[in-house]
């Protein structure tokens, strides 16, 4: 035993004491041995474990202030180092004696006298005597049995990283608070960069522990059954952000490929461009990986059938009326009288916006997870992709949904998405038929359509052009009357370039009305609404420019947008 290192040999002593137990067995004494056996290794193992858990708090203590170091170098810090160089510079009042100044990053690195020992030299010296212990010997022999005493560091390891990344998301269920998907993966990048300097003390992969540990926060549950950061995130973003997008307390932009939060809106706890842009997004997929995607699309998809029940329920009860218009909406003066008898027409476009809203969401994140994807992996991207473009029209149905849920996964965006299809295909049940299903959504394409002319009366449907969209979210319409009539036409087994045609003369045909209506209050978003009609055909595979010249007069979408153009203000500066 060294006199100056008692600690270290003493924790490298006890277990390797373990292993001469079984030579103090004897013949004469059989009965001995098992209890001797089972003893032997229940002190063997807990002497290895404790050893195991020092160590752990010492490499996880490293780990915390690496990652607050980390922490301080992050672009959000940015804006007082700017403020206080451009103070300087404008030769500023400086702040008064008493006002402490925040130190630069890389300040705990300045030493005066090489003898002070900071708090990161007692952990590293404290690591390098435990870690000894661990690698004095890779394996232990005790009776028949082999221990691995790295092993157990490992196991500790994966166990206490795992929950420590769940609480660095810092989710509040009560207050709908949670920690910035980027801010997150900071977190966690500086944490493995820090555990991979572990390998210079001990030998163990430590790749395999972080592929393990994040690979499990993929999942909605972890190996011990508790909530991952894919549970976290997909409730956060389904309560906290889409249910008030779905209220219009928060709008989607196109123009920035975010959410924001809606003007003069003060409380507000969280700003939506800050946590849906793409960076966060593309943090997102990073974080939760494409497991976690199809785990948060599954969530949307739920929401998005119960609103389809709603909008079944809705046709039905207008089901006359609706077939009716269906026959007759080249007809004014019957469709005048039709329109005032139909109910629901505000219920059935919130509804649809709400499901457009979610659509936006998802379409979003399967837009960053492609990014994500072609940058950890292009050489397996392209070949899906490639067979992305073998599918036309002809390829049979079955075939198509097969690769379409390839791509999906991938991150690649389809004509029909497959999610969506499972999800409506589950809704059909055995006392529904095919013929049934296929006449409702023939009617809700004819309840949407004659119901467009509503939404001129509501004062926050105008286009606004720094957002790229409506005020009250209903652009998010032509999403959803694409990909949910896609995917419903789709489990029918009907064309669905013929169906929104056919939505195509019906919504043409109602907003012509709309503009022979000179009523200032119902003419008052008339172009906006015009606007809705050509993001429909614009975002549509199955519908052209040429289509819609075919029944909407282009000099109408024209006109349009030059009186939507004008009344938007534009700052420079």
């Amino acid at each position: 035993m060294h006199p100056m290192c008692p600690e270290e040999v003493s924790s490298r002593f006890f277990p390797l004491v373990c292993t001469h137990f079984s030579h103090s067995a004897h013949p004469m004494c059989p009965e001995e041995v098992p209890a001797n056996e089972q003893r032997s290794l229940r002190l063997c193992v807990g002497f290895l474990e404790e050893i195991a858990r020092q160590t752990c708090n010492v490499v996880l203590e490293i780990c915390a202030e690496q990652c607050n170091l980390n922490d301080q170098l992050l672009p959000k810090h940015c804006a007082q180092t700017i403020s206080t160089a451009r103070n300087k510079k404008l030769k500023k009042a400086e702040p008064k004696k008493g006002a402490v100044q925040k130190e630069k990053p890389g300040a705990e690195s300045q030493r005066k006298d090489r003898a002070i020992v900071t708090t990161m030299d007692k952990l590293h010296l404290s690591l390098t005597d435990l870690c000894i212990s661990l690698s004095h010997r890779l394996q232990i022999s005790v009776w028949a049995h082999t221990i691995v005493p790295a092993e157990f560091l490992l196991g500790q390891l994966e166990t206490r990283l795992t929950k420590i990344i769940v609480q660095m998301a810092s989710y509040n269920q009560a207050t709908q608070e949670i920690a910035r998907p980027s801010d997150l993966l900071a977190g966690i990048r500086a944490y493995t960069a820090s555990l991979h300097t572990l390998c210079r003390y001990v030998n163990m992969d430590i790749t395999r522990l972080t592929k393990s540990v994040l690979l499990q926060q993929t999942q909605p549950l972890d190996s011990q059954g508790e909530q991952t950061i894919t549970t976290l995130y997909t409730n956060w973003y389904l309560e906290g952000l889409l249910r008030q997008a779905s209220s219009g307390v928060i709008i989607h932009c196109p123009t920035m490929h975010c959410f924001v939060n809606q003007p003069n809106e003060n409380d507000q706890s969280f700003r939506a461009e800050e946590y849906s842009d793409v960076l966060e997004l593309q943090a997102l997929a990073e974080l939760i990986g494409p497991y976690g995607l199809k785990f948060l699309s599954e969530n949307l998809m739920w929401h998005i059938t119960s609103q389809v029940t709603e909008l079944k329920k809705l046709v039905f009860e207008n089901m006359d009326i609706l077939v009716q218009m269906r026959s007759n909406f080249d007809k004014p003066e019957v469709m005048v009288n039709l329109q005032k008898r139909l109910n629901g027409s505000e219920s059935v476009l919130k509804r649809m916006t709400i499901i457009g809203v979610i659509l936006s969401f998802r379409a979003m994140a399967q837009d960053m997870l492609g990014d994500v994807m072609h940058k950890h992996c292009p050489y397996l991207l392209g070949p899906i992709e490639s067979l992305q473009d073998l599918v036309s029209p002809e390829t049979d149905i079955k075939v198509t949904i097969s690769v379409f849920e390839l791509a999906t996964a991938a991150g690649l965006s389809c004509d029909i998405d497959p999610v969506l299809v499972t999800a409506l295909a589950s809704m059909n049940t055995d006392s529904s038929s095919v013929d049934e299903e296929y006449k409702l959504t023939c009617l809700l394409l004819v309840y949407i359509a004659v119901s467009l002319p509503v939404l001129s009366l509501d004062s926050n449907s105008y286009y606004s052009r720094e957002n790229g969209g409506h005020q009250n979210n209903i652009h998010c319409l032509a999403t959803a009357v694409n990909q949910l009539t896609a995917a419903m036409l789709t489990v029918q087994g009907k064309n669905i370039e013929q169906h929104l045609k056919e939505f195509l003369l019906v919504a043409s045909s109602t907003l012509l009305q709309l503009g022979q209506n000179v009523a200032a209050v119902e003419s008052k978003n008339r172009d906006s609404i015009y606007l809705l009609l050509h993001m429909i055909v614009e975002e549509s595979p199955f519908l052209s420019q040429d289509m819609l010249e075919n029944c909407f007069p282009y000099a109408l979408l024209r006109n349009a947008y030059r009186e939507v153009y004008k009344a938007s203000v534009i700052t420079m500066g």
